[in-house]
């Protein structure tokens, strides 16, 4: 069978290229780093924190496996925020190392570039499960409801909503989440499922914040996901969950000397406001022929 080509390539010049030196020069032990938080998550909980840009944060497992669902705000203006649909579309459904993380319309630039990944070997397995996905998002209690007819307020969504409470945000601000740790895919129904989570004590996932960010993580109430939440076997996997923790480094300032704060798409049409009259049937017309 031959390869489909990903409809998202990068061009010349294109952001989707990236300086894999550099970013590799940042990893640990590479330059010199600064710890100056440690954030941690506790069971079934959330925590937000702010990262400033040229800042490392580390995402890790202090005790047992762990899925963490993660959300992303520009500090300074939360109406851009993480982009997980289009992530998936110009990076992958799976991320891992130089992958990035894009911010919504009209900003649509990286938020954070990942540099180092515990797990980065872990690839696909047997069922075509893969790690770090942005193919699911956040459990929440209104799925729980419509699924089970009862309430139960401990979800990532839930747990999210509030972290950010102190930051000003609200249950709107939320979006769709990368699901750190989680081990996920489509079954031969074209559908989605969900993996015990391989992460063991010690793994992480390190991003490069490319702005200033508000950041939130969710402790997910399932668990390590060896449990079913729903359906006939499902039952509660309070044995499975455990903290998470967050690090966040100080670089250096020479490992930064040629790094810039990326720049906004840029768009500067008006979206056809101003051409609404187009004539696109003559203009189809117009087009050589194959």
């Amino acid at each position: 069978m031959c390869k489909v080509e990903a409809a998202y390539r990068a061009g010349p010049g294109s952001k989707l290229s990236v300086d894999t030196d550099f970013y590799n020069s940042l990893k640990e032990g590479g330059v010199k780093r600064t710890l100056v938080e440690t954030v941690k998550v506790p069971m079934r909980s959330g925590k937000a924190w702010e990262v400033p840009a040229g800042h490392v944060f580390r995402v890790r497992v202090p005790e047992g496996p762990q899925v963490g669902d993660f959300n992303m705000w520009n500090k300074h203006d939360p109406r851009e925020r993480m982009w997980a649909s289009r992530t998936r579309q110009m990076q992958r459904a799976h991320v891992s190392i130089h992958d990035r993380l894009w911010s919504t319309l009209p900003f649509l630039r990286p938020m954070v570039t990942i540099i180092d990944d515990s797990l980065a070997e872990y690839g696909q397995d047997a069922e075509g499960g893969r790690v770090h996905d942005l193919l699911g998002t956040r459990c929440d209690p209104y799925v729980n409801r419509l699924l089970t007819g009862e309430d139960f307020d401990f979800h990532c969504h839930s747990n999210l909503v509030r972290a950010v409470l102190p930051y000003g945000l609200t249950e709107f601000d939320v979006h769709d989440v990368l699901n750190i740790f989680q081990c996920t895919g489509l079954n031969e129904d074209d559908k989605y499922f969900m993996k015990a989570c391989p992460a063991k004590q010690g793994d992480y996932l390190e991003f490069f914040a490319e702005i200033d960010l508000l950041c939130a993580l969710s402790c997910c109430p399932g668990g390590d996901l060896s449990v079913d939440l729903w359906g006939p076997e499902a039952k509660d996997p309070l044995s499975t969950c455990h903290p998470l923790e967050v690090e966040i480094y100080k670089l250096e300032a020479s490992a930064l000397e040629d790094w810039e704060e990326p720049k906004s798409a840029g768009y500067a049409g008006g979206h056809g406001l101003s051409a609404s009259n187009v004539d696109w049937e003559a203009k189809k017309k117009a087009l050589p022929s194959n």
